[in-house]
């Protein structure tokens, strides 16, 4: 929830900030973030952040005692990441304008991180394709500095991670049809190639199409990179795991896809 210091006027980027927050909230129904800088024990890039990674590794570790080092090391740039992606898709095709992503303040919730906090500030506006050159410009920027952070902690391989991050940029290019059902399969291939091109993610995977019993096609992913849940849930692999069979990915992800459009009629 957003709040207000009523002791001063709100200016242009307040509010902007105030519908931006609020528009990611609305659209999601579970990104919970605020107007406001870092805060203490909180995790921004640029800022001494060694305390909150070993934090939240040492967590996952105690939860997840048999799933391994690759595991939490995964959990940590993926529980970070996930919500600076959200928050520049829905900046760029929704919201119209692009806040300063960089300044992004992230909260631990015991195992994962949820809750922002954004500072107010101009907001950059033009074409979608200069919204996707800029956004991905920052997000790559922020996941830059976040290996940097991780592998002060433990260690993360570059390749892997990239192509986690390129997975989260593939599932909101999948979620954007239900954020923008107008928009055509074409659209959304063009716009994921735009997003991979900005954030230097070509390569790491990208989208598929899937026929479904009545004719229509969705796009789905392509994924070349691993979560690593099984290892902390044995058998249990993501409908769309890279590592199983294509047959046996694209029959769960069918069946999925239809659960949700059942949910929606």
């Amino acid at each position: 929830m957003t709040t207000r210091n009523y002791l001063f006027a709100q200016s242009n980027d307040d509010i902007a900030l105030t519908r931006f927050i609020a528009t990611a909230a609305s659209a999601t129904g579970f990104l919970k973030g605020s107007p406001g800088g870092h805060l203490p024990g909180w995790y921004t890039m640029g800022a001494d952040n060694g305390d909150f990674l070993a934090t939240l590794y040492a967590r996952l570790e105690a939860a997840y005692p048999a799933a391994g080092q690759p595991f939490y090391a995964v959990r940590l740039w993926t529980n970070l990441l996930w919500q600076p992606a959200y928050l520049a898709v829905i900046a760029v095709h929704l919201h119209g304008a692009l806040p300063a992503v960089t300044t992004l303040s992230q909260s631990r919730q015991n195992l994962d991180v949820d809750g922002y906090r954004l500072k107010a500030g101009p907001q950059v506006e033009g074409s979608v394709e200069t919204l996707i050159a800029q956004a991905g410009r920052d997000l790559r920027a922020m996941a830059d500095a976040l290996l940097v952070d991780i592998n002060a902690v433990t260690r993360l391989k570059r390749v892997p991670a990239l192509r986690l991050l390129t997975d989260r940029m593939l599932s909101l290019m999948v979620r954007l049809k239900h954020y923008r059902p107008e928009i055509s399969i074409e659209e959304q291939y063009r716009f994921c190639a735009l997003w991979l091109e900005a954030m230097g993610l070509k390569g790491h995977g990208g989208l598929e199409t899937l026929d479904l019993h009545d004719g229509r096609q969705v796009a789905i992913m392509a994924r070349k990179g691993c979560c690593l849940d099984y290892l902390a849930f044995p058998d249990a692999y993501c409908a769309s795991c890279p590592k199983l069979e294509d047959d046996v990915r694209r029959g769960r992800e069918r069946t999925n896809i239809l659960a949700e459009l059942d949910a929606a009629s």
